[in-house]
């Protein structure tokens, strides 16, 4: 599918779906939890019901219902086939761990992207617990994960490749024969994502000593609860960047500021780059405002990346982007679908430039378009005073100069690479700079299946080629 999004008057509201993040989180310790678990508003998209299809492959029951789903766990079973993680990376490493608990030989595989996601370090940390595993690739899936045979004990791994790798660890550490202790080699990298999982613990019952950078984890059981999901702040950001180019304003509801997501950081930024926030409960507005570059270190907050590429394109002044190195081992290499995708509108005075943990990005608004104007008009002025005004096409009819013929603007076609995230941040830069085109544009649907049509309730202006 490709969607063609002009130049748009944006306002209005939305409502964000909910949190993949913690969608799946809820899944797995249900899964672990013996008795029914109720997930109220969860997020319905390609991750999650990934993550639902391959638990329940391993015996978890799940019923789903209008904003809920029932989950009753605590029986996990010897699967007949390969589980299979679609492009899930969080379902695939969570799915590892927990595959170590059930006796017998378990086959983990994905989609194309998956399989390029490194899954090495989780591999060899579940390695020093007992657990033998079979890596296919050099470094990724599919792995066969050899069960029953997670007896706990120390073990150690990165702390900056991946923290779905220590999460995948706390999860499934209660149930080890003995006491666990994780100590990271190397300084954790979106320390909220791991927050995240130690929350989503906590409130199944399971509780965490954590000291620095290393974590003990003592023999316990989950309990069935009910957990409410909440709104996604990566699905939001796409949304309040848009805000920050809207006259009117745009409000986006089912988000907290309390949350631990790391990506509501995006308000900090926003508010740095001279756009107007306005917090009201579990909603927040930004509307436009004189946009300026900013210095972000995206550490934490790793999948804001393409979003904070655009707001620095529609920016004054050059931007610097921090702390990005492992943006190229999402489901594509995020930094250059980016770099690729704003080189193309260097017809609008947009700037990229690469370099290992940064990206340097001059925006639009850095040559003012009016003076710009100004300057072209000057110098035709001068070369039509230079030549002879007697030379034939110098003068139309009458005396009079002939008029410029406007030059249609130029049609950008953006390669999603089929990442949502790409899709969604072109998206939005869209709707502020007209005539882009997005291919594959309904790989949306990984966490955010209707963010088309929340964008045109916006007032979006959009084409659609079912192709």
């Amino acid at each position: 599918m490709k969607i063609s999004v002009n130049q748009s008057d944006l306002a209005g509201e939305v409502i964000v779906p909910s949190s993949k993040s913690m969608t799946i989180r809820a899944l797995m310790c249900a899964a672990l939890a013996k008795g029914e678990t109720e997930i109220i508003n969860p997020l319905v998209s390609d991750d999650t019901n990934a993550a639902a299809e391959v638990l329940g492959k391993i015996g978890v029951v799940i019923k789903k219902e209008d904003n809920i789903w029932r989950v009753t766990g605590g029986s996990l079973k010897i699967p007949t086939e390969d589980l299979y993680c679609g492009e899930s990376a969080t379902t695939l490493r969570f799915m590892m761990a927990i595959c170590s608990l059930i006796p017998g030989e378990h086959r983990l595989v994905g989609g194309p992207s998956l399989l390029r996601r490194p899954v090495r370090s989780l591999v060899e940390a579940l390695k020093m617990l007992g657990v033998k595993s079979v890596l296919e690739g050099k470094t990724s899936p599919p792995v066969t994960i050899k069960g029953g045979t997670f007896r706990g004990g120390e073990t150690e791994l990165p702390g900056n490749i991946s923290s779905q790798f220590i999460s995948a660890l706390l999860l499934v550490a209660p149930y080890a024969e003995k006491d666990i202790s994780i100590k990271l080699t190397t300084p954790m990298t979106s320390r909220p994502y791991v927050l995240m999982t130690l929350r989503c613990m906590k409130e199944f019952g399971v509780n965490v000593t954590r000291s620095f950078d290393s974590f003990v984890v003592k023999r316990q059981r989950y309990r069935p609860i009910q957990f409410n999901i909440e709104g996604d702040w990566s699905s939001a950001s796409y949304f309040l960047a848009m805000g920050a180019f809207s006259e009117d304003g745009i409000t986006v509801r089912n988000i907290r500021t309390s949350s631990l997501q790391g990506d509501r950081v995006l308000l900090d930024f926003l508010r740095t780059m001279g756009a107007p926030v306005r917090v009201a409960g579990d909603s927040v507005t930004v509307s436009k405002g004189d946009l300026k570059a900013i210095k972000a270190d995206l550490s934490d907050c790793i999948d804001l990346l393409p979003t904070m590429a655009v707001l620095a394109s529609m920016s004054d002044g050059r931007s610097e982007l921090n702390g990005i190195e492992r943006a190229r081992i999402k489901e594509s290499n995020r930094i250059a679908a980016m770099k690729e995708g704003l080189e193309k509108l260097e017809h609008l005075g947009i700037l990229v430039s690469e370099e290992k943990s940064r990206l340097l990005i001059t925006g639009l608004l850095t040559v003012d378009p009016n003076k710009k104007e100004e300057d072209e008009e000057e110098e035709s002025a001068n070369n039509s005073e230079s030549g002879d005004a007697g030379e034939e096409g110098q003068e139309g009819e009458e005396g009079q100069k002939p008029q410029k013929v406007p030059e249609e603007p130029p049609v950008t076609v953006i390669n999603s690479r089929n990442d949502h995230r790409i899709a969604m941040a072109f998206g939005a830069l869209g709707t502020a700079v007209g005539d882009i085109v997005i291919e594959d544009a309904g790989c949306v649907s990984k966490t955010y299946p209707d963010f088309w049509n929340a964008l045109k309730s916006l007032g979006g202006q959009l084409e659609i080629d079912a192709e």
